[in-house]
């Protein structure tokens, strides 16, 4: 097992982080809470985005290799964790872009990071970035031999690829005002004909992911791209992942991110390994506010009592589960995000290792918030 005493440098960013989330991402929640769409109170997230981007916190997402000021993977479950306590709804925006990004860090050339990355590493702006895989008959066994393969297909025509299908969930893809995100590497399979995926077809030769951007979207006849709707985000009330339609969308050639095949799937797997973990740190600090609010509750209210409540022991059995999970969750979060950051075993394993993290974390969190709940009373 790894040692994960944080190091000064990092014990800064928590520090800094939390003071950020504090002042300037707790004022969030009352400015969208009252609105009745998503797509309103994702509206309504955007100044607060916007300042996120400009105290540096999106650079932070972004490797310094590829323009950002990212060390280590494990430094953005430091800020997630610390604003996950605060909002979830504007670190949504912000995780979801870093990992529409992600593809691009990973296996895009020079001139293609040099070209795309810069507005994202300018520092300024409310820019945002999508990874769109998902789709509405969902996408976990995408790979399997013999399966239909992923719906949303791409066809060669000249200088261009012809794309059609429907995603859903995808973070940010339908931008701000619905016209796309800034950048949205866009999952897709190969076809000719844009039927299933045949049967004696190894469907990783097929996938691909396009480079797609607000000029594209623009550039298409209407109706090409169309938001069919936000669906409601129970817990992220604030994001948006909507579900979009192609129908003859047509994107350059020269968009391809690289060739088809196992190289782009690694690049889809490795971008969604350390997501997987941040979506660990994001439950820890839910469950942290959720302790910690349980926890000055019980230490002063005595409902009509003699002594306060966290003198109960089943109050304080509540409390201490709370609190384990929160820990276990915390260090499993970080295992995975430094065996990611050091390269510590094989793919595989530090894959499943970032899955743990998120599976665990994810559960707990409903089960942390549900029983301080109970210790807080009705």
């Amino acid at each position: 097992m790894a040692n994960f005493s944080l190091s000064d440098t990092q014990l800064q960013i928590v520090k800094d982080a939390a003071a950020f989330a504090h002042k300037e991402l707790s004022p969030a929640r009352d400015k969208y809470k009252h609105l009745s769409t998503q797509h309103e109170r994702f509206l309504a997230t955007k100044p607060f985005y916007e300042t996120t981007v400009k105290a540096g916190y999106l650079k932070a997402f972004i490797p310094a290799g590829a323009g950002g000021t990212c060390g280590a993977f494990l430094d953005m479950s430091l800020i997630v964790e610390e604003f996950y306590a605060i909002d979830s709804s504007v670190n949504m925006a912000l995780v979801g872009t870093a990992l529409g990004l992600m593809p691009l860090v990973i296996g895009g050339t020079d001139e293609q990071k040099k070209r795309f990355l810069k507005p994202f590493i300018s520092g300024n702006g409310d820019y945002i970035a999508s990874l769109a895989h998902s789709e509405p008959g969902g996408t976990a066994n995408y790979l399997e031999k013999g399966g239909r393969g992923l719906g949303t297909t791409a066809r060669r025509e000249g200088d261009y690829y012809i794309v059609n299908g429907e995603k859903l969930w995808t973070t940010n893809s339908a931008g701000w005002d619905g016209k796309g995100a800034d950048l949205t590497c866009l999952c897709v399979r190969y076809s000719e004909d844009g039927g299933p995926e045949k049967a004696d077809v190894n469907p990783r030769d097929n996938i691909m992911i396009l480079l797609v951007t607000r000029d594209i979207i623009a550039q298409n006849d209407p109706g090409a791209y169309v938001v069919l709707g936000e669906p409601e985000l129970i817990g992220h009330t604030g994001a948006s992942g909507p579900h979009t339609r192609y129908t003859n969308f047509k994107v350059p050639a020269n968009h391809l991110l690289c060739e088809k095949g196992d190289a782009t799937v690694s690049i889809i797997e490795m971008a969604f390994s350390f997501t997987a973990a941040l979506v660990g740190a994001m439950a820890c600090g839910i469950m942290r506010t959720a302790f910690e609010s349980a926890l000055k509750f019980a230490k002063e209210d005595d409902r009509g009592g003699s002594v306060p409540i966290i003198q109960r022991q089943s109050v304080a059995d509540l409390l201490i589960n709370c609190k384990i999970k929160v820990d276990t969750s915390r260090l499993l979060v970080r295992n995975a995000l430094d065996g990611f950051d050091k390269g510590r075993g094989d793919a595989t394993s530090r894959l499943e290792a970032c899955l743990q993290a998120k599976i665990y974390s994810g559960e707990a969190a409903v089960q942390a918030v549900w029983e301080v709940m109970q210790a807080v009373g009705m």
